[in-house]
């Protein structure tokens, strides 16, 4: 796994799209903290969002929200909506695709974007390990969320172009991001996840079937 693209990852909106490539370890640890993985969720979703609000979702203290606001805003991964002051100054969503790469240049950028990886990695697999347990679903939603998985023989450019493929298929509905009146009336926030990675444990047993 070398590179990630993390919650930020709309493919629209009204705002022109900014591209994070994460590389300072600083900005890495602060990306990775779960209270401020929990803000960038929130704030993906509300559009904007300010300490006391979100001291409200999460269940912190507004002094710890506003302190987290302001570490995600210093590194780029939010920024202000102007107006307010200090608990109640909003918050605003960028429209951002956050990028870490495990092939950093140094050993200790290495290391953190691995780890940095690895937080992401184990929330989001964690929730969706819930959510598909789980034998609670909105009305409506029984047969809608499901999980899938296949093998396939692909070439790393056909891999490539699966994925371009996907991120394709939803950009269809990105103008919802930005705009709640284009959202229907029964929609939620969907998760989607959607991994590729090469089975190299296989390799071998697979190219003597083709002999």
């Amino acid at each position: 796994m070398s590179s990630e693209e993390f919650p930020a990852e709309s493919e629209g909106g009204s705002e022109p799209r900014v591209r994070i490539d994460l590389t300072d370890p600083k900005a890495m640890r602060a990306f990775a903290h779960p209270v401020r993985m929990a803000l960038l969720e929130l704030i993906e979703v509300t559009g904007t969002l300010t300490a006391t609000q979100a001291s409200e979702l999460l269940g912190e203290s507004p002094a710890n929200c506003a302190f987290h606001l302001r570490t995600l805003g210093k590194y780029g991964f939010i920024a202000e909506a102007g107006g307010g002051k200090g608990r109640e100054r909003p918050w605003k969503w960028v429209n951002a695709e956050i990028n870490l790469d495990s092939r950093q240049e140094s050993r200790s950028a290495a290391l953190a974007a691995r780890t940095t990886q690895q937080i992401w990695f184990d929330r989001v697999v964690q929730r969706a390990r819930q959510m598909m347990g789980s034998e609670e679903r909105p009305e409506g939603w029984g047969d809608a969320a499901r999980a899938s998985r296949t093998v396939q023989f692909l070439t790393p450019a056909e891999t490539t172009q699966l994925l371009d493929d996907v991120r394709q298929l939803l950009r269809r509905f990105v103008e919802r991001q930005d705009d709640p009146a284009k959202r229907p009336a029964d929609s939620l926030p969907v998760e989607i996840l959607y991994f590729a990675y090469p089975l190299a444990h296989l390799a071998d047993m697979a190219a003597d079937e083709d002999e």
